[in-house]
């Protein structure tokens, strides 16, 4: 409160403090519980439970989260709302907020009731939403017990705020066993030990955390419930042959995929599919690469493997995404599945349970699942080619008139398998050393040329300017705009699966540095030619030469560029959608990459300058060492011939670092007519530095015009 007067511009009202102190607590309540056998009710829970370790009951409770609340009476009849008051607006989330956790299973909690699905560890502090318990593990009994208060008298100030009314008790277990239709890792009931007649009492509430959870218990077991169901609807797909090769085995991480859904008006949502269990084993995905033995059944087996699986899947819809006929809410969609997966088929058929959640509060817990909805599911073979490695539906198999019912959605999903992440990563340090090695052979060729006009400084003058400043701005742009290591303009995409020790950080230093001498020695290069040209004064027509050149090249640079920029727009303005769609975190080229792809070009076809200038000028001087024209031609064509060789031996790849298909013009009949380019320039410039500029034009076209000076006849 102010201590200034009430008329001071500096005084305000009282506010008032309400917190929960961490000091000298002794756990009273939950021991006289206890004592009590308050809890006795589920004594029978305790063969269904799983045991805990020392110090894990924290842990757990902190990883479930969310719990959502069921509750079982009539709440037309009967209060249901542990807040107490009255009110019929039910919450349909309970937060578990820790406030100590000590050893030996004792902890405090404060019990967050909301109706959004947000988990509420970090929402205001609001005590009428609020419940204040205290608990401990009894490791007998297998069960977490607390006993929870509320927080009342708060009408005009929190200073009068008290904790009462501590009738509300709370048991959770940890089921020993799930099924289709029980996912929780973590299951608990609320109760009032008052009388009906009490104003504090409220009717049973039974919570459950995340159907979909990623915790896996030692010890959990899994119950199929459901599969002779599906293997009436599933054998006949089953039966078809696959179209041969190897497919995921059910027990490797492959069997795990992000996935995009897709309605039939086109509208997407991203989410995740993982496997629950595998035959009688709980599925635990592995961090690290498998084996090919351990990833991968071979087709030609003697017989096939059919499995028993249980998933999880779940996608969060945007606010457009339609599923029942209505617009979706931002909730996310749970679905929990069991059937069977063929690993020769790679064919994958479930029956699936869409969690309801708190649609209707009142719901008793085996109307909150739709279990109507048939899931397919086609893996591509371990070597595919394509892009993707899982296409399959999602279907409801009620009747359209039934409130539940929803069209069919597609499942989609570029992850990659374990394999081919493991060969993309190897063949990734070959790429870094690929560009480093190609960056160094680029500097040693011009130092090999430099050393070649030091030898022949007549040959300078004869050298175009307009090739050398293609080259040297072409070393001095990556290096302005940052954009020096190229293979790294898209790391934040690429999402690398293995931490890559700092090795790509140590070779961006080096494409740095290799990158800046290649300038340097381009830039003398380009130095010592200009000074050539201005210091032989005799030598105009080869400036002139230099200018019919740029005449020539800049509108076809220009044009080039414009032909570049109308591509993209209508490549990409009329497919983007349909990309996104079908490739999961698709992310359109930008126009400013594109022309990055140009000039990639126009530095492919940096001998076309020098041809120009060698047929205006005539000249056979042979001003360009042998090693660097060719040498230069060869280090620009290897990322295409590397690029061919690729395509045709690889099966998938992140964004490329060597001859990245985004960053230039890669594809089978660009790299065969860029080959065959550099290679025709190559050719050119050895033809004409020894038979001459025009030795290739028809012969009309080689004779230049030349006034001879004769002398004069005096008539003297």
């Amino acid at each position: 409160e102010s201590l200034d007067t009430s008329d001071s511009l500096n005084y305000f009202q009282p506010i008032s403090m309400l917190g929960i102190s961490l000091m000298s607590y002794k756990y009273t309540l939950i021991d006289a519980e206890n004592e009590n056998d308050g809890f006795s009710v589920y004594d029978d829970m305790e063969n269904a439970s799983l045991g805990l370790k020392f110090n894990s009951v924290c842990s757990l409770i902190r990883l479930a989260g969310k719990f959502e609340l069921e509750y079982r009476n009539d709440c037309d009849t009967v209060n249901c709302n542990p807040l107490g008051g009255g009110t019929r607006i039910l919450p349909g989330y309970m937060s578990f907020n820790e406030i100590e956790c000590l050893d030996y299973g004792r902890a405090r909690y404060l019990f967050e009731f909301s109706n959004s699905s947000y988990n509420g560890k970090h929402l205001p502090f609001d005590p009428n939403t609020k419940l204040v318990a205290e608990g401990a593990w009894d490791w007998k009994k297998k069960r977490l017990a607390l006993v929870a208060c509320r927080i009342s008298n708060m009408m005009y100030s929190l200073v009068k705020g008290l904790v009462e009314d501590c009738s509300i008790r709370l048991s959770l277990s940890l089921p020993a066993t799930l099924s289709l239709r029980n996912r929780s890792s973590i299951v608990g009931k609320m109760w009032s030990n008052t009388s009906m007649n009490d104003s504090g009492y409220f009717g049973k509430i039974v919570f459950r955390s995340s159907a979909n959870g990623n915790m896996r218990l030692e010890g959990l077991k899994y119950e199929y419930t459901e599969i002779d169901n599906v293997r009436r609807s599933c054998m006949k797909k089953m039966t078809i042959k696959g179209k041969g090769g190897t497919y995921p085995d059910g027990y490797s991480s492959d069997m795990r995929f992000d996935m995009t859904v897709r309605n039939r008006k086109g509208k997407t949502a991203w989410g995740y599919s993982s496997p629950l269990s595998v035959g009688d084993k709980i599925y635990k995905a592995l961090v690290t690469f498998a084996s090919s033995a351990e990833s991968a059944i071979q087709v030609n087996n003697s017989h096939g493997r059919v499995l028993n699986i249980s998933y999880v899947m779940s996608y969060a819809p945007p606010p457009d995404f339609k599923l029942d006929g209505d617009v979706s809410s931002t909730k996310s969609v749970d679905i929990s599945a069991e059937g069977i997966y063929d690993a020769e088929t790679g064919m994958l058929c479930m029956i699936g349970c869409r969690h309801l959640g708190s649609l209707n509060k009142k719901l008793q817990k085996n109307n909150s699942l739709d279990c109507e909805i048939l899931v397919n599911v086609q893996y591509s073979p371990l070597n595919a080619k394509d892009g993707s490695h899982v296409k399959g539906t999602i279907e409801s198999t009620r009747g359209k008139a039934d409130p539940f019912y929803f069209e069919r959605v597609e499942v989609l999903s570029s992850s990659i398998y374990t394999r081919q992440a493991k060969e993309s990563i190897q063949r990734m340090d070959l790429e870094i050393t690929m560009v480093i090695i190609s960056n160094t052979l680029a500097c040693i060729f011009v130092g090999l040329q430099l050393f070649y006009v030091k030898n022949h400084p007549q040959v300078l003058p004869f050298i175009s300017v307009v090739m050398l400043i293609v080259l040297t701005l072409a070393h001095m742009i990556p290096l302005v705009l940052n954009f020096e290591a190229l293979f790294l303009a898209n790391r934040n995409r690429q999402n690398i699966i293995l931490d890559s020790g700092g090795w790509l950080e140590v070779n961006e230093v080096l494409v740095r540095v290799i990158t800046m001498i290649a300038f340097l020695l381009q830039f003398r290069f380009l130095q010592l030619t200009w000074s050539a040209r201005l210091a032989d004064g005799s030598q105009r027509n080869l400036w002139l030469s230099d200018k019919k050149v740029l005449y020539l090249s800049l509108p076809l640079y220009v044009g080039g560029s414009l032909i570049a920029w109308f591509v993209h727009q209508q490549k990409y303005s009329h497919k983007s959608t349909l990309l996104r769609a079908r490739h999961f975190g698709y992310q359109p080229q930008s126009i400013w990459g594109d022309f990055k792809s140009y000039a990639g070009l126009v530095l492919d076809g940096f001998l076309f300058p020098q041809i120009v200038f060698n047929v205006f000028s005539d000249s056979r001087e042979r001003a360009l060492a042998p090693p660097f024209y060719v040498g230069t031609t060869v280090v620009r064509l290897l990322p295409h011939a590397y690029d061919l060789y690729r395509t045709h031996s690889s099966t998938w790849y992140f964004d490329n670092i060597y001859a990245n298909q985004r960053m230039d013009y890669y594809s089978t009949a660009w790299d065969v007519m860029i080959s065959c380019g550099g290679l025709l320039c190559v050719a050119l410039i050895y033809l004409q530095q020894r038979f001459g500029g025009r030795c290739f034009l028809p012969k009309r076209y080689r004779e230049s015009s030349v006034y001879e000076k004769v002398p004069v006849v005096s008539n003297d």
